[in-house]
């Protein structure tokens, strides 16, 4: 709960439960003021009332904590039940019947579930009345757990909000601070490009550029990281009938112009997918990096992609030492690599990307590290 006691009155405001209870307690007990309090150790404020009494308390009023029962209910956490002032043997000489004129009152505590106390429901009256009831004393207790829950609810309401929008300023942040100063290095490489004219300043001007180029996957991962992880999941903007085959021979022809000494075979399927082209193109460069980056140096790269039943699966396949089995359990988690070598670059996080991409597409990823080859499978339901 807010540690601002005056921040209640706007929660119970927001209540809409809040007056029809005041209302049932006024007609079931003939009570002619009830109120919901905010008490702290210091205060007692009224949050939200009923009042046919002309007692004079409004939202945010206050009274003297000291002159409340309430203050009592606090520390013993009870319910206070009178019927009539005059004839109760505890409260007839109590300080609280006197300042305000009570001959009947009820207030039962309201307890949050991790056990703190906001503070009471409660019923008075100048003339004595009949609350001393299992009845009377079952329907305030029960009131009173209903108005907890619904502040626990607006509290984690609250929280949802605030840690939404604190996530997205974060993402926000994380994107401007980090694209805006590679954005500037960029273009000065592209620059000097056109002005150096040695081969040893264009040979570092290239350097320069694919460190650029390497910068930008990894701040594009460490966001998508960040929205998979804070934000509920990587998003993607799916549409009908995407011819998927150009997308995917784009990004075999990047990585193989990227790689030249490589060998990238692709065996790619004319079809039509449901799908976010780009998110899916992502997930089949982050698959073809890691096999660059872990698999046998002189081996091919098998890119191929089919429709079996009513499936969509591409799958990249690579020979090396195979992925230990160890790894294999934990290898779509975040900062995990698909090689156990401590020297292997990139955070980590091209495959846990790409796994999340698959899920949003209501598909899995899945590897197998035989001997004989490394297999990585991406299925999804064609619509």
């Amino acid at each position: 709960m807010n540690d601002n006691p005056l921040a209640a009155v706007d929660v119970i405001a927001q209540i809409s439960a809040v007056p029809t209870i005041l209302d049932v307690v006024c007609k079931t007990t003939g009570m002619r003021f009830a109120a919901v309090a905010r008490v702290t150790q210091d205060r007692w404020i009224c949050c939200g009332v009923q009042d046919n009494l002309s007692f004079g308390l409004e939202p945010g009023g206050e009274l003297k904590i000291e002159s409340t029962i309430c203050n009592e209910i606090r520390d013993h956490r009870q319910a206070v039940i009178i019927d009539n002032v005059a004839e109760d043997p505890h409260y007839a000489t109590h300080h609280t019947p006197q300042i305000y004129g009570l001959q009947s009152y009820i207030s039962v505590p309201i307890t949050l579930d991790d056990g703190s106390f906001f503070g009471t429901l409660c019923a008075i009256d100048t003339v004595p009345r009949t609350l001393n009831t299992p009845e009377i004393a079952g329907m305030f207790t029960l009131f009173a757990k209903l108005i907890a829950f619904h502040l626990e609810a607006h509290d984690r309401t609250d929280q949802e909000r605030q840690a939404s929008e604190l996530r997205e300023q974060f993402i926000a942040v994380l994107g401007h601070d980090l694209r805006n100063p590679l954005a500037s290095i960029d273009a000065g490489t592209r620059m000097l490009q056109r002005t150096v004219t040695d081969d040893k300043g264009k040979s570092v001007i290239g350097l320069m550029q694919k460190s650029i180029s390497r910068m930008s996957g990894l701040i594009d991962n460490v966001l998508d990281f960040a929205r998979g992880r804070l934000g509920g999941g990587i998003p993607i903007e799916q549409a009908d009938e995407v011819p998927l085959r150009p997308v995917l021979e784009q990004v075999v022809a990047e990585l193989r112009m990227a790689n030249p000494e490589r060998r990238i075979d692709s065996e790619l399927t004319d079809t039509v997918v449901r799908c976010d082209e780009g998110r899916i193109g992502q997930l089949l460069s982050n698959l073809l990096a890691n096999a660059l980056t872990h698999g046998d140096p002189e081996g091919p790269i098998q890119v191929v992609s089919s429709v079996v039943e009513d499936r969509f699966e591409l799958s990249v396949a690579n020979g090396g030492e195979p992925i230990p089995e160890q790894v294999v359990k934990d290898m779509f988690k975040p900062f995990v690599r698909a090689a156990h070598s401590s020297s292997a670059q990139g955070l980590g996080l091209g495959l846990y990307i790409s796994s999340e991409i698959a899920k949003a597409h209501k598909g899995k990823l899945q590897v197998v590290s035989p001997p004989e080859e490394t297999r990585f499978t991406f299925s999804m339901p064609l619509r």
